[in-house]
């Protein structure tokens, strides 16, 4: 037994398994003392009330319901409203953020005073302002017979914008998404296992030929009988009928977190573009590159390997602050939560929901960020701990 006690490592799984068990002990017991103190209070626990209905209805949903929809769909449809918004905030804040980054390493003082200007304006004042902001102009726009119009197209009004959708079944729009994902996915797997370049070109040639040829088959198969292929949008009577509409609340949303984004992603760009060694440069001059392919075949393709693990960060970010768009009515996974509490009283179940929903989407955002960080990693460059 003495020689155990002077073996570290045992001593450390000694130390470790107290540890544990001080926890779980805690654990129990603040589980024990809050189910307790709820049946002294006559509240019921559980998650059985996902079943029922919820008799309230809200803005905006990506799929459709009515109010007799049960709280787990209503949940569903605010996790997707949620991933809608945070994918849209943060494609618009990448292409920001990448423009401003070039700018404000640009030697033209007039481009990167202007970058400078937009990061210091957008990334000092409040999300939430610029929320408030946005939305204060773009629920203002012209009524529906007033609206701005794009080639009798796109409508631009303070209801929304409006444009043509396809009439095609929702299973069909998955499995295109699923089909681009999975080509965007065959296509470095392929360049890895191909021993010819120019084959990989040919396949990866024919591949984005046939790709739209099936996208657009699928989506004639899938329409919606009865109905054209596009729906458009025309005004009848007060307001827009057909096509699709995005709300006020989304738009100024995707707006505000687009330029607040895009101010933080702009710096990170810019950091990455100046950590490339000045000899990198040099080297391509040297071998007689021009401007155009030594940004786009050395410096950004360094830059963007240095920049990857501080972007994934701000994207984790980014998709936590649409948690903002309860202040403007936006119906996202946080203002369903909110609402439910309030409604069914079920408070930790639901903000157990809650944690355990924003957990999954930020974890998978890191992994996915973190996988495509190490296999464009620079073999000999790791760092090992």
């Amino acid at each position: 037994m003495v020689s155990f006690l002077r073996n570290q490592k045992f001593r450390e799984a000694v130390y470790q398994a107290l540890v544990l068990s001080v926890v779980a002990a805690l654990l129990v017991a603040a589980v024990m003392s809050t189910r307790a103190s709820l049946e002294a209070q006559s509240l019921t626990t559980g998650f059985g009330f996902l079943e029922r209905s919820t008799g309230w209805d809200f803005s905006f949903s990506v799929l459709e319901y009515s109010i007799s929809d049960s709280y787990k769909k209503t949940m569903l449809i605010g996790l997707l409203n949620t991933l809608l918004l945070g994918f849209l905030g943060i494609f618009f804040a990448t292409i920001l953020g990448v423009l401003v980054g070039l700018i404000r390493t640009s030697k033209n003082k007039l481009f990167s005073s202007l970058g400078t200007v937009y990061v210091e304006i957008f990334r000092n004042v409040p999300l939430i302002l610029q929320a408030l902001f946005w939305y204060s102009i773009v629920s203002h726009l012209p009524k529906p017979r007033a609206a701005i119009s794009l080639g009798d197209t796109f409508f631009l009004s303070g209801r929304g914008f409006y444009f043509p959708v396809l009439n095609i079944a929702m299973w069909s729009v998955v499995l295109m998404l699923l089909l681009v994902l999975l080509w965007l996915v065959f296509l470095p797997w392929l360049r890895n296992r191909v021993e010819l370049p120019s084959t990989y070109r040919q396949i990866k040639r024919v591949g984005w030929l046939i790709l739209p040829v099936l996208l657009l088959g699928i989506a004639y198969l899938a329409r919606i009988p009865d109905t054209p292929l596009v729906n458009m949008p025309a005004l009848k009577g007060l307001n827009f009928k057909g096509g699709m509409r995005v709300p006020p609340e989304l738009s100024a949303l995707i707006i505000a977190i687009g330029f607040y984004g895009g101010a933080y992603i702009g710096e990170v760009v810019r950091a990455g573009l100046m950590s490339v060694p000045r000899g990198q440069i040099e080297a391509g001059m040297v071998n007689g590159l021009k401007n155009f392919h030594i940004f786009s075949r050395v410096r950004l393709p360094l830059a963007v390997r240095a920049v990857l693990p501080s972007l994934t960060n701000q994207y984790v970010q980014l998709m936590k602050a649409t948690t903002i768009g309860i202040v403007i009515g936006f119906s996202d996974f946080f203002f369903i939560i909110s609402t439910s509490i309030n409604q069914s009283g079920q408070t930790l179940e639901l903000l157990a929901i809650l944690m355990g929903g924003f957990l999954l989407i930020n974890l998978s955002i890191a992994y996915v960020m973190n996988t495509i960080n190490k296999k464009i990693a620079l073999k000999g460059y790791e760092v090992k701990n």
